[in-house]
């Protein structure tokens, strides 16, 4: 599908749906999830900054590459084909259509940005150092006290979450204050709590069971020793704005 046959009919949803048989937030939802696309008009699995191996021991090769090569890609394929369903719904005026192409739009649209900002969450060992001045030991220090306790509320908070789901740090835009949250299945931070993604842990069995088998408490608090604190701090400086 090109650029031109997403944004041409995320552009008739945003006038044309409005005043047919939509409610004004399903519209404007399906005009969202169409303008979208990036400008080649399809979502595309990232390549990664870092070797599949860099993040041995504690998350192995194996473990990356069917991780991000077979997980994070079947998101993206699922959410291009939902895209494409959407848009022929649209175009067709289909009500029922678009309103049952939501629950698949959220799981494989979620997937693929939860895995995306993941896979910035992290870098080699060595390279892993929470900083000791700054914007994000500030906010660590005014939420939690210290890193340590963070550590552990945050992996308390993750390693509770029931089935699949994720654990996030997030920046709440209202009290200033950085945040731990859950969310379940791939249903993103922002959309569904507010708060803006900082860090996320990906506890669903496929991100760790090659490695840890079905022991989450382990790959929690290992994952801490290859996270990259500067992409973190970054994404909160740039929250505060």
């Amino acid at each position: 599908m090109s650029a031109k046959q997403i944004i041409t009919p995320a552009l008739r949803a945003a006038v044309h749906v409005r005043s047919s048989k939509l409610n004004p937030e399903l519209a404007k939802s399906a005009a969202a999830y169409l303008s979208s696309a990036p400008s080649g008009g399809k979502h595309a699995l990232p390549d990664l900054s870092y070797d599949y191996a860099a993040l041995e021991p504690v998350i192995s090769a194996e473990t990356m590459e069917l991780h991000h090569s077979k997980h994070h890609n079947t998101y993206v394929t699922n959410l291009n084909v939902s895209l494409e369903k959407l848009d022929a719904a649209v175009s067709a005026g289909d009500v029922s259509g678009i309103i049952s192409l939501q629950g698949a739009l959220k799981f494989n649209g979620g997937g693929h940005l939860n895995h995306t900002l993941f896979w910035e969450n992290l870098c080699a060992k060595g390279s892993s150092e929470f900083p000791t001045s700054g914007a994000l030991k500030d906010a660590v220090d005014a939420r939690f006290g210290d890193f340590d306790t963070m550590k552990k509320d945050f992996s308390a908070l993750t390693i509770g979450v029931q089935g699949s789901g994720w654990g996030w740090l997030g920046y709440n835009t209202n009290t200033g204050s950085i945040e731990a949250a859950t969310c379940a299945n791939q249903d993103p931070l922002k959309a569904t709590t507010g708060l803006v993604p900082l860090l996320g842990i990906d506890v669903w069995e496929h991100a760790y069971y090659v490695d840890y088998r079905n022991v989450r408490p382990n790959y929690v608090n290992a994952i801490f020793d290859v996270v990259n604190w500067k992409a973190v701090e970054e994404r909160l400086v740039n929250a505060q704005g």
